[in-house]
Parts: structure tokens; C-alpha cells; sequence
């Protein structure tokens, strides 16, 4: 796995009278998605321009793996780091598969290797390779292009990677849907990412650590999403989270994160009166029937059971929304509020019944407070 800690050493640049950045102190460890989001002319893509030369520092230190780049040649950094920008930037007279390859070639691979990785890089980024490695890109759509802007980014296999809005110019359809395909690859890879975007929800959706600017180039705050929203560091940090940063937090919870109930369960062909005896012993209104695979099928209420009868899929009430251990609580309790039954049954990947959740666990969740975590700088 390629990767390499980046570090911001009391870095600032200075245009002018003016500081674009200023002091600006960070260590992003080697795998980590840091963050850099603010409101306009904060200097968050400034930072990131800082980090390939793009942007010289005016003072300060900016290190990959406590090597300094200003004694870096700087073609050689350039290649070292994959750089994926909003407009994405393909070259429109090249195929698909000579984008991809563009720094391989530069850095003078063998051409069937080339051909290997690019292969093996639209397969990774969920475009059939037979279909687009000759393609041009005015012929695919905007969020395929920005795929490919990613691959060519990873091409090279560099232990950095630099993304400047690369998400912001598709709808938002698709957006969430490369949002969540570069968290995959990243779960994959394990590249240290540093990522800018405006958006605050994007921020917390896929930063492990966020850097909050604000105005005049200064560090607001840097720690992962859970403690920036659970512990602003100040006014100007909790009005940029929002009022809703509790919600905010769901969104980073899954379902596997909370308590789940076991529930009163019975079996498809069981006597009824077993079910109805632990249904009073636990003081349960209602039994989840299951079938012989153990996938829930629906409720029966306690009441109903009859005595005399084996358990049968009929008449029993199916409406209660189904959520999987990766569900994050925010879609839960989405899913809850339009239901008429607020209890959530729990499967897992073959469908099979793993417990309840209740909008009394999401509350608890909504209201528990973690302890704070200290991102480390220097």
C-alpha cells in the first residue's frame, strides 16, 4: 500500500500585505482523507497547491514523510503526487487509456505494464474497460470523465494524492455516487488524500480528519468529523458546521455503531402458543415471524396468536423498514419517520434477522456525547 504522511510546519504565503495563509500548522498521517473546508478565500486550495509547488510557501515547512519539498526537484514531486481538479482536465485528443497513462509513460514504464494499470484501474473505478479504454472524452459523460480524471490521478501509484472540488461540477446524483466510489477505492488503496471542497456535509461525509479555515488563512480546526461536530472549537466553527451538526452525526454512525434488541421472534410452522408464552414473558406486544433462512417476514401482535394454530406468513405486518450493520443512523431514522411501524429490523447481507432498532437507540445515539480526539499536530 502506497502512502506517506503529509505535514504543515508553521507554513504561510504571503501575496502582498496580505496572507493567503498564515501559520498554518497540520499533520495528515500516512492513509488518512484530510479535509481542507471553509468559506471562500480562506486558503484552503492554496494549502493544497502548497503541497506539489504549485504554490511556493512564502515561510514554513511543507514535508512528505519528513522530507521537505522545497529540496525536491520539483518534476519529480509533480509525478510523485496525483492531482484531480473540478474541471478535471483530461487531454480532449487522447483516448481514455493514453490519459491514464500519461505520467506512466513519463516516468518511462514498460508499455505493457502501462496497459496493465490501466486496465486494472477502470476495472477499480467501475467503467468496463472494453467500453471506454479507446474512447475519447467529449464521448462520456461528465461523471465518467471525472472517474477517469481519478484514475489517472492513481495511475502511478502515488503516496499522495491532491483533490480541489473534484466533485463539485456533476449533479448531485452524481456526486454522492463518486463520493461513495472514492471512499471505496480508498478503503482499497489506502492513498493519503487531501481533499478541498466548500461543502461541509461532503467534509464530514469523507474526511477521517477535517481542517476547518476561515477567513484570512487561518486554522479554525482540525480533528476528525465526530469531535468537530460534537466540539466545535468556537463560534465560528459551530456556525460553520450548522445548527443541525447532531444529524450531521448520525450521517458518520451506522447501524452497527448502536444496541441493537433481540426482539420476540418465532418461526414459520411453530405452535402459536409457544410464541404467545414468551411474548407475555417479555412483556412484548408484538412477534417478528421469521422463515426457515431465518429472514424476517413480518409482525404479529401478541394478541393475535391463536392457541390451537401453527405460525403462518399470513396476516402479519410487514411495513417496518429493513437496515443493514453499514445503514448509517441518519438513513434509519429516515426510513423510521415515514414508516408506520418505528421499529427497524435489522438483516444482514444474505437477508437473515440480526436484531431491532428503535427510535429510542437512535436518540441515545443522538444525544451520547464521545470523548474528544486530539488530531495530532506538531
Amino acid at each position: 500500500m502506497n502512502q506517506a504522511t503529509v505535514e504543515f510546519r508553521n507554513v504561510s504565503k504571503q501575496y502582498g500585505p496580505q496572507g493567503a495563509v498564515v501559520d498554518l500548522s497540520l499533520l495528515v498521517p500516512a492513509g488518512d482523507i484530510c479535509v481542507l473546508v471553509g468559506p471562500s478565500g480562506c486558503g484552503k486550495t492554496t494549502s493544497l497547491k502548497m503541497v506539489n509547488r504549485l504554490v511556493e510557501p512564502s515561510s514554513g515547512q511543507v514535508l512528505i514523510d519528513g522530507q521537505d519539498i522545497m529540496k525536491i526537484d520539483v518534476t519529480a514531486l509533480r509525478r510523485g503526487i496525483g492531482y484531480v481538479i473540478q474541471q478535471i482536465g483530461l487531454f480532449p485528443h487522447q483516448t481514455v487509456a493514453e490519459n491514464i497513462g500519461t505520467v506512466p509513460r513519463l516516468l518511462g514504464w514498460p508499455r505493457a505494464r502501462i496497459q496493465q494499470r490501466t486496465e486494472e484501474l477502470l476495472d477499480l473505478i467501475g467503467l468496463d474497460p472494453a467500453r471506454v479504454r479507446n474512447r475519447y472524452p467529449a464521448q462520456l459523460s461528465g461523471g465518467e470523465r471525472q472517474r477517469v480524471g481519478v484514475a489517472r490521478a492513481m495511475a502511478a501509484e502515488p503516496p499522495v494524492m491532491l483533490m480541489d472540488e473534484p466533485f463539485g461540477a456533476v449533479d448531485p446524483i452524481v456526486r454522492e455516487r463518486l463520493q461513495n466510489e472514492f471512499l471505496r477505492l480508498h478503503r482499497t488503496l489506502g492513498t493519503t488524500v487531501l481533499f478541498v471542497t466548500h461543502d461541509i456535509d461532503e467534509a464530514i461525509k469523507m474526511g477521517t480528519r477535517v481542517a476547518v479555515m476561515q477567513q484570512g488563512g487561518h486554522l479554525a480546526q482540525y480533528a476528525p468529523p465526530t469531535e468537530l461536530l460534537a466540539h466545535p472549537a468556537s463560534d465560528f466553527v459551530s456556525r460553520f458546521v450548522g445548527v443541525d451538526r447532531g444529524l450531521k452525526r448520525l450521517s458518520l454512525l451506522r447501524v452497527a455503531d448502536v444496541h441493537l434488541e433481540p426482539g420476540v421472534v418465532a418461526h414459520v410452522g411453530e405452535p402459536s402458543q409457544s410464541a404467545r408464552h414468551r411474548a407475555l414473558e417479555s412483556e412484548s406486544d408484538w412477534v417478528l415471524l421469521l422463515d426457515k433462512g431465518e429472514a424476517p417476514i413480518g409482525w404479529i401482535k401478541t394478541v393475535e396468536l391463536d392457541h390451537a394454530q401453527a405460525l403462518t406468513a399470513q396476516d402479519v405486518d410487514a411495513s417496518s423498514p429493513l437496515v443493514h450493520h453499514e445503514t448509517t443512523l441518519r438513513d434509519a431514522l429516515s426510513m423510521l419517520l415515514t414508516s408506520l411501524v418505528q421499529t427497524a429490523v435489522v438483516v444482514d447481507d444474505q437477508g437473515r434477522y440480526l436484531g431491532t432498532l428503535t427510535l429510542d437507540e437512535l436518540g441515545l445515539a443522538f444525544r451520547s456525547d464521545p470523548a474528544p480526539q486530539s488530531a495530532p499536530v506538531p
